[in-house]
């Protein structure tokens, strides 16, 4: 796959699925909205502070993020680092109108925060064969760009 299928794929695909490490050493898997990007190697996702993956990714920000597309059989997971954010320039980003049924403070809601993923590399699949993504080959792509919902664009 080129870089640039693999940004497709991350684009059209509303879900991610979140591994990490919880505070007993167990890998852990969580579903998560995920459809905010910076090419290949920023991602955020809103989720709720208090939930257990988010205390987990504060004591340990090891983390990788998994796409794929069922229907084409072809994904990619990516390795790296989570930071998570509580300041309202992230929070705002993310808001959406609706949003207030699971925050009920609205953006300054303290259960309320955003999670940005930071790849280091990855490897992706597909029917014509597998590869890697290297620290380098992430940097290359994402050079210049900003944040944007890739799913909008679809």
């Amino acid at each position: 796959m080129k870089k640039d299928e693999i940004m497709a794929l991350i684009n059209r695909s509303l879900f991610a699925s979140i591994g990490y490490t919880d505070e007993n050493g167990r890998q852990n898997i969580r579903r998560v909205f995920c459809v905010w990007h910076k090419g290949l190697g920023g991602h955020l996702i809103s989720t709720n502070t208090s939930s257990s993956h988010v205390q987990s990714l504060l004591k340990n920000k090891n983390a990788c993020l998994y796409f794929s597309d069922d229907e084409s059989f072809e994904g990619v997971c990516l390795y790296g680092s989570v930071i998570v954010h509580q300041s309202g320039e992230f929070k705002r980003l993310l808001w959406n109108d609706g949003d207030e049924k699971y925050y009920p403070k609205g953006i300054d809601d303290e259960d309320y925060c955003v999670l940005e993923f930071m790849a280091q590399a990855g490897r992706f699949y597909r029917y014509d064969g597998k590869g890697e993504l290297s620290r380098e080959d992430i940097s290359e792509f994402d050079n210049g760009r900003e944040f944007e919902n890739g799913y909008s664009k679809g």
